[in-house]
């Protein structure tokens, strides 16, 4: 069937929608609405069969929905209806929630029911519930209703009056945290209703800034309000009854100034930021403890579990350099197998291009974070002494899934999308890339992946090959199932046999070309456009950031999974 998707932005949820749909040999085209007419002009261009809009701010005109069949993914369950359902459901504490795949019609999110499929809602943040459990939802309720469009015979069922709830938008004055008497854990479901978007808006040190992100501290004590400490980039903030780490600020953008964007807090305040400790993140897990770390090693037998978290996926200079200090512990542990990911979500992005965008030398930054993240890369493909397993339990973009292809196995969750590509950001590519594609899906088919420039379900890059193993799993329960098949690889006896052959395989390759050769190759191409200010890579970059239009015409997709 030839499908149009619809969206107000390239999202993380559109990119799986339109992976999934060609999955299944549907011819799919995406069109970004951006203004009144752009969903009007592109059925008038595509003439589909049927349109399909995963995330959609803005209203169908009446003369599309009543000349084409179009559905609206509604992130909440049947009788639902309102801009902020997600929002609402997480700020309620709801266990249990639904996607709604929905009609066109006058009155949002009103019309007749294609499809819908509940989803449990653990206690994360709002934009992790979207990429995951909410994704699989949607996915599942989008291709049943296009099953059913396609049958001809089903008839979508009108929404009952009785069962309809409207709420409004969320907005920030419903989001507004009392310092003085809001306890840990309320303060912690407010942040996560807010996050990516919007945050929630607060002052704090003389000036407004939107916080995102927000975890438990448990022993750290203070005056309401106050700030406690730094770690990593985050700051502690007492509440009434504890304290919560916030990793993220954005300033309030002023009237007339550039569109601000998210920092890490301590680069956000910086020459704000009274004295305050630097306390290290905890490396090891230190029992049922409530606090904040980004990195964490734990081991189960002879396997050993180095687990990163970093918000959108992104990686600093920094981060690379921490994750690669952590990465090098890790590999002195008395283990034969090393599983390198995330519990759940984003597993990496690659570089981190905000970062880069507030630098005062920005290609400076690019040239400094580019070359951390090859050193951890380096350091994955270099390690002979043990399997390295890459568990992608969300998203991947870029140097992320550059990092994972390096290591001997890759497991990635059903639900993940990847962009094993660079092009959209106006860049050549780094990471070992020339090496880690090619000997994993063919010299062919990496031109293809890296020139076309589209994300890719789990399944195809099993396919491929980019993949080994795809763990079909709720994301609850992708750690668990990751340890379980961690320990059992650990166990079999032909592990050893492996990781010697690997060394004399790494050895081989060395001596036909030495991996400094691709690492040479690459960096030199990125060098020539990062150091190039005409290059599209700094305007491609700053509207990416800052989320401008770009003016290109492959800006409908974006060069990383962006958030809800």
């Amino acid at each position: 069937m030839h499908i149009l998707v619809v969206a107000s932005a390239y999202n993380s949820l559109t990119q799986r929608v339109h992976a999934e749909l060609r999955d299944r040999r549907h011819t799919v085209a995406v069109e970004l609405a951006l203004h009144d007419d752009s969903i009007r002009d592109a059925v008038h261009l595509h003439r589909p069969e049927l349109v399909v809009a995963p995330m959609l701010k803005t209203a169908v005109p009446r003369d599309v929905w009543q000349s084409h069949t179009c559905l609206i993914v509604h992130p909440g369950p049947v009788g639902d209806r309102g801009p902020s359902s997600l929002d609402w459901a997480v700020h309620e504490g709801a266990r249990s929630w639904g996607v709604t795949v929905l009609q066109a019609e006058d009155d949002m999110d009103a019309g007749a029911v294609w499809a819908s499929v509940r989803c449990a809602l653990p206690p994360v943040a709002k934009s992790d519930l979207y990429r995951n459990e909410v994704s699989d939802a949607a996915v599942t309720a989008v291709l049943e209703a296009v099953d059913r469009f396609a049958s001809g015979s089903y008839t979508p069922r009108p929404q009952g009056g009785d069962t309809v709830r409207v709420r409004p938008y969320f907005r920030q004055a419903l989001r507004r945290i009392s310092w003085d008497s809001d306890s840990t854990d309320s303060v912690v479901r407010t942040l996560r209703a807010a996050d990516s978007q919007p945050g929630v808006l607060d002052e704090l040190l003389g000036a407004e800034w939107f916080l995102h992100g927000g975890h438990a501290e448990d022993t750290l004590r203070g005056r309401p309000g106050d700030l406690l400490a730094t770690r990593a980039g985050a700051i502690c903030r007492a509440t009434a009854d504890g304290a919560v780490w916030i990793p993220e600020l954005r300033p309030r953008r002023a009237p007339g100034v550039p569109a601000t964007f998210k920092l890490p807090a301590t680069t956000a305040l910086a020459g704000r930021l009274p004295v305050l400790p630097e306390i290290p993140p905890p490396l090891h897990a230190d029992g049922p403890r409530r606090t904040w770390s980004d990195i964490r090693y734990r081991e189960e037998g002879q396997a050993g579990f180095l687990l990163f978290t970093f918000p959108g996926g992104a990686m600093s200079t920094t981060q690379c350099r921490r994750l690669l200090d952590a990465y090098r512990v890790a590999c002195a542990r008395p283990t034969s197998v090393l599983v390198l990911g995330g519990a759940r979500d984003f597993f990496s992005n690659g570089i981190h291009l905000n970062v880069i965008e507030a630098a005062a030398d920005p290609a400076g930054e690019s040239w400094a974070n580019l070359n951390a993240m090859n050193d951890l890369v380096e350091a994955v493909l270099t390690t002979t002494d043990r399997l390295v397993v890459a568990a992608v339990a969300g998203n991947a973009a870029a140097g992320g899934v550059m990092l994972a292809a390096a290591a001997d196995e890759v497991w990635c969750r059903a639900g993940a999308v990847l962009n094993p590509h660079y092009r959209l950001m106006g860049l050549y590519g780094s990471e070992y890339w020339t090496y880690s594609l090619p000997r994993r899906v063919g010299e062919a088919a990496a031109a293809r992946l890296t020139e076309e420039a589209l994300p890719m379900t789990a399944g195809e890059a099993l396919r491929l090959g980019l993949v080994d193993r795809v763990v079909d799993r709720a994301p609850q329960e992708f750690a668990g199932e990751v340890t379980r098949l961690a320990a059992r690889l650990a166990s079999f006896p032909a592990t050893g046999q492996r990781i010697a052959a690997k060394k004399s395989d790494r050895e081989r390759a060395e001596s036909i070309r030495p991996l400094a050769a691709h690492r040479g190759e690459e960096l030199a191409r990125m060098h020539r456009i990062i150091f190039d200010p005409t290059a599209p890579y700094h305007a491609l970059r700053r509207s990416f950031v800052r989320k401008q239009p770009s003016g290109r015409a492959e800006s409908a997709v974006a060069a990383t999974p962006a958030d809800c």
